[in-house]
């Protein structure tokens, strides 16, 4: 069972019915990390997103528009019970592993900690128990840009998310102070409207600013103990990958995520990865 992160579909690879490559096409398929010789794998979509789960997308039945930013607020609680109920629908007691990175990686930390014994094995990648005062500044300021203008605000909101995914080092290896193509004074400014214009073209503002701000809410001890929590989670082993260079979800809180669940006395294993790719190597390696 996968859970994405903020931006993404549950079309996590392709298929017969779609053959589009999915957001992690290289980790899905035949020989792949996620073997679909040896398991069926199921993506859901996050529940307050923009691609196909209930949102502020979605028609109000009642009024017949959009929801938009009436639509209530959304925790990552409620994206892992989103989960359960996928499961539930298709009668799925179990799921052999539960794998989310960044949004996903929280996600899978609430489905073990909150929903005992649905899980065998979980992967957290880059995700958190709860989002530092880096963090939460950063995304307060792209959710504050997105409410004052929504069109213009969702684009600046992905530029300086780019800057946050990506390293300094890499920016600056892949740009440098190399010129612009488009009239502006550098190449990474180029780079930035690229990926402002194909986000805010399929994403919905009301979608990023429920998502980014559950985010920010969620912190799995006011629940309990994490440890206490995970130790009825009924896990046989658990897997935490943390990147070096990644300044948004840290690899020190990978640390606190791999001890609670060593505490709890599940078999952990932390990866510590290298990459300049910095948050987004989870698709970029």
């Amino acid at each position: 069972l996968i859970f994405t992160v903020l931006s993404p579909s549950a079309h996590a690879a392709s298929s017969s019915s779609n053959p589009e490559p999915g957001w992690w096409e290289q980790l899905i398929g035949e020989g792949a990390a996620l073997d679909t010789n040896h398991f069926h794998i199921i993506c859901v979509n996050s529940l307050g997103s923009c691609f196909g789960s209930s949102g502020p997308a979605s028609i109000d039945p009642f009024t017949g528009t959009q929801y938009g930013n009436a639509f209530p607020a959304v925790s990552i609680e409620d994206i892992a019970a989103g989960g359960i109920a996928v499961l539930d629908h298709l009668g799925i007691e179990r799921a052999s592993l539960v794998i989310g990175p960044s949004l996903g990686g929280s996600a899978v930390l609430a489905f073990a900690a909150l929903h005992p014994g649905r899980a065998r094995r979980l992967i957290s990648i880059s995700g958190t128990m709860a989002a530092s005062a880096h963090a939460i500044a950063l995304r307060s300021i792209q959710r504050e840009a997105v409410q004052n203008d929504p069109v213009n605000g969702l684009r600046l909101a992905r530029k300086l998310g780019t800057v946050t995914y990506r390293s300094a080092a890499e920016l600056s290896a892949r740009f440098g102070r190399a010129a612009s193509n488009s009239g502006q004074d550098f190449a990474i400014q180029d780079y930035l409207d690229q990926q402002a214009d194909k986000f805010s073209k399929t994403f919905d503002p009301d979608s990023y600013l429920k998502l980014s701000r559950a985010i920010d809410l969620f912190d799995l001890s006011a629940h309990g103990d994490p440890t206490t929590l995970f130790q009825r989670a009924g896990l046989e082993s658990a897997l935490v990958i943390g990147v070096e260079q990644d300044s948004l979800f840290t690899i020190d809180e990978q640390t606190q995520i791999a001890a609670a669940l060593r505490a709890a006395g599940i078999p952990t294993q932390l990866e510590r990865v290298d990459s300049l790719a910095g948050h987004d190597a989870f698709l970029a390696d």
